[in-house]
């Protein structure tokens, strides 16, 4: 699997080489091949072909693909198809139950086997976005699986609870906190953002990147190309957040040594919690200096 950082996730239709082609030239973290809402179901067979074929291309993100949902047709055979060393990873949408995790889990086992590649080479990111999803969430994050992370996805979730998505997206705030909760509670890591789908509010888009950086998500999905550098800017830690992370680890570490265990730098408070955020934060930076975002 290709080491890279998870601010954006850009998703492109699998059956359109042009937006393919651009989509693996932009500085999205990773570009997701996809084979379920943006693929008519007469095209949906012939598009894993393609997408196997989007694989071989050199590219700089890593390479995903969201399969259809686990009680469709086809998602079995996007699996199978789709599973080789050039493979990054599986966005599966709508996963809502234990049983679901663990029957994709062993198929991919199995594959990965196959293909002679090492246990869990292929990242498995679900997307929560129904109530009974979002009902089993601590079990499935609690299930032992390959899921290193999340996703929460806000179109068919406000579809299913016939909610209204609106602009401000005020009414997601719940589930948005429980998705965080849950991750932090599996051990995971922190998960990703949603769509967001009015692709003329550009103001509006970094709002959204803002408040969910907030709550505790490390990324966005995007739809659009313009979203990219947006989201990409606002889940990268600032010059002067390095600095301050810096500076508060220092002078605890320094005071640690002394025995004390709480301190004040530059008139804020700082202990064991606020130090492990700062670490977490010095340690994104550097990630992203290594992978050479």
């Amino acid at each position: 699997m290709k080491r890279h950082a998870n601010r954006t996730y850009l998703f492109t239709p699998a059956t359109h080489p042009r937006r393919v082609e651009k989509a693996f030239n932009l500085d999205a973290d990773a570009v997701i091949l996809d084979l379920e809402d943006a693929v008519a179901i007469t095209e949906k067979v012939a598009a894993r072909e393609k997408v196997n074929e989007f694989l071989n291309v050199p590219r700089k993100p890593a390479a995903y693909v969201r399969v259809n949902a686990y009680d469709t047709e086809f998602c079995h055979g996007d699996i199978q198809a789709i599973t080789s060393q050039n493979l990054d990873g599986i966005v599966l949408p709508k996963l809502e139950t234990v049983a679901e995790l663990k029957s994709i889990d062993w198929l991919l086992s199995n594959l990965e086997r196959e293909c002679g590649m090492a246990a869990g080479s292929v990242d498995l990111m679900p997307i929560i976005e129904t109530a009974k999803g979002a009902v089993n969430l601590r079990k499935i994050v609690a299930a032992g699986s390959r899921i290193r992370r999340i996703s929460f996805g806000a179109g068919d979730y406000t579809r299913d609870l016939g909610m209204e998505w609106s602009l401000g997206e005020e009414e997601l705030l719940a589930i948005r906190s429980e998705v965080v909760i849950a991750s932090r509670y599996g051990d995971l890591e922190p998960p990703i953002d949603t769509v967001f789908i009015q692709i003329k509010q550009h103001e509006a888009f970094h709002a959204s990147c803002t408040l969910v950086r907030g709550l505790g998500f490390q990324g966005k999905f995007c739809i659009h190309p313009d979203q990219v550098p947006v989201a990409n800017d606002v889940f990268t830690p600032t010059q002067d957040d390095v600095a301050w992370s810096e500076k508060i680890v220092a002078a605890f570490v320094e005071a640690e040594n002394q025995g004390v265990a709480s301190i004040q730098v530059d008139g804020y408070f700082v202990d064991y919690p606020i130090v492990e955020k700062a670490r977490r934060t010095i340690n994104t930076a550097r990630l992203l200096a290594e992978i050479g975002t």
